[in-house]
């Protein structure tokens, strides 16, 4: 019996994913989503229930520059998403920081002679600039001099992706804290609240208020992966796609995934929107693409990611929503109080539950480490740091997640060129969307704007729209209805892979 043909298939439930579903859905396409996971949607934004404590993976406010991204938000959850204050802090030998900073309190708590020594690097730095800064440790000494570097900067970056900050690209700085400097930091301290009221003008670090679901993120996303499926459309779960084959007689694409009990199941569609791991994608496409794709491929790194989840007897060590962990005696990297994210994420107000954050690869041994010694080690830790007993952890589990991060190192644009330029002479119809579709450092509306950007190309049956110019060059694009200025030149893919 033939499998019946979709507009689309799309590979993974995350948030590219199912918004690329749900904008199809509504434009009338049958579209198939296949989510390797057997239980959540949401990917990477997810939220696990254990015992009736909801985790997230990772923190994630929902605050975008794109009215479009709002509205659409509103429009799949309505009243359940939440009003929620940000607050942040930064541990560091014992002290904690407010971050974004607020410089006269960092300053002071440093003390005269190290905050003499924060200004003159600072000053040094503004005279003295890394001319086309290449890695991160280059980008962040421009914006706020070494000394500050390697006091706010450099250890837990180090955690979070197990490398120098010197191998790290700048790119990844110049998306993550785009826009900030000192004296940006120094501006938003200093300035009254209404007077950087307009979101559009408001640095994405220096938010002081998000939305987020009253259930976690992964609200959104099973409500939304619901709502496809009241359309018309499929969400499948516990599917593991093994091959992607262009047929250029049929105009088709031909998927073939696993299913939970090892069964292989084939669909074909007449376009492929990819939000998997470009590394996987490339390794499994037919027909192959040129040996130059592959090893680009190969050549791509991920980072991957563990939470320990602790549900502790509330004693109200702290009501941040997150804490970066600065301080190289312990593992942990960042600490998320998720009842500080929404108070429903705790069925019993007596308790809190923290997940602490472990950033890894899977080849090392923390990766493979037995959730009992991991929970052990996350007790001692939270201890150390001062955020809670050991003594009053009751309970916990532990969460992995494969390829969290894509990771910007030295040659992750060569090479990403090079699997782009193949892939738009080999492979047509075929969509890239997401984080590590992208292999972009995207935050969920980017990724969101991808996706919209990916189905509005669909539906036009043409590449209208850039979808590579989302979250470019370090610049926050989304402002304005998706598409606008996202318009032709539709595809920027580059004629030869640029040096690094």
């Amino acid at each position: 019996m033939s499998n019946p043909e979709y507009k689309a298939i799309i590979v993974g439930a995350g948030p590219a994913g199912l918004t690329a579903a749900y904008e199809l859905s509504k434009h009338g396409q049958r579209v198939l989503v296949l989510e390797s996971d057997p239980r959540y949607v949401g990917g990477i934004s997810r939220t696990v229930a254990y015992h009736g404590y909801r985790f997230d993976i990772g923190g994630h406010r929902f605050f975008s520059k794109s009215r479009e991204v709002e509205d659409l938000w509103t429009e799949i959850l309505g009243a359940d998403m939440l009003e929620r204050p940000r607050s942040s802090k930064i541990y560091y030998r014992g002290e904690f920081y407010a971050y974004p900073l607020k410089p006269f309190e960092a300053l002071s708590k440093l003390g005269f002679l190290e905050s003499m020594f924060c200004v003159f690097s600072f000053l040094q730095a503004k005279l003295h600039p890394t001319q086309h800064p290449r890695s991160f440790e280059d980008w962040v000494v421009n914006q706020f001099g070494e000394r500050l570097f390697r006091i706010f900067f450099k250890t837990y970056t180090e955690k979070v992706w197990g490398m120098s900050c010197k191998e790290i690209s700048a790119d990844w700085a110049a998306q993550r804290i785009k826009g900030l400097s000192l004296a940006t930091a120094i501006k938003n301290a200093i300035l009254p609240k209404r007077m950087t009221k307009d979101r559009k003008q408001v640095v994405k670090t220096l938010i002081d208020t998000f939305r987020y679901p009253r259930l976690g993120p992964g609200m959104m996303w099973e409500t939304c992966a619901d709502k496809v499926r009241k359309m018309g459309s499929e969400v499948l779960l516990g599917r593991s796609v093994t091959g992607c084959c262009w047929d250029a007689v049929a105009n088709r694409w031909t998927v073939t995934a696993r299913n939970s009990d090892g069964t292989l199941e084939e669909y074909r569609a007449e376009h492929l929107v990819s939000s998997m791991p470009m590394r996987q994608l490339v390794s499994q496409i037919e027909p192959r693409l040129p040996e130059n794709a592959q090893h680009s491929a190969r050549s791509l790194r991920y980072r991957d990611f563990i939470t320990i989840g602790l549900i502790l007897r509330e004693q109200n060590r702290f009501n941040d929503n997150w804490i970066y962990i600065h301080d190289p005696n312990v593992k942990v990297g960042r600490v998320q109080n998720y009842k500080s994210w929404s108070p429903e994420m705790v069925p019993d107000p007596n308790y809190c539950c923290y997940g602490l954050e472990y950033f890894c690869f899977e080849s090392d041994g923390l990766w493979a480490t037995p959730d009992e010694e991991l929970i052990a080690m996350a007790k001692k830790e939270i201890e150390q740091v001062g955020l809670g007993a050991a003594a009053d952890v009751v309970d916990g589990c532990v969460i992995r997640q494969a390829k969290a991060y894509p990771v910007y190192d030295d040659d992750y644009r060569r090479n990403v060129d090079v699997i782009r330029k193949a892939l738009a002479a080999h492979s047509p119809n075929l969509h890239l969307v997401g984080r590590n579709g992208m292999h972009k450092y995207n935050n969920q509306d980017h990724a969101m704007m991808t996706a919209m950007l990916a189905a509005r190309n669909i539906l036009a049956g043409e590449e209208k729209y850039d979808i590579w110019a989302v979250n470019e060059d370090g610049e926050y694009h989304e402002s304005g209805r998706a598409g606008e200025q996202f318009a032709a030149p539709a595809s920027r893919v580059p004629a030869a892979a640029p040096s690094t």
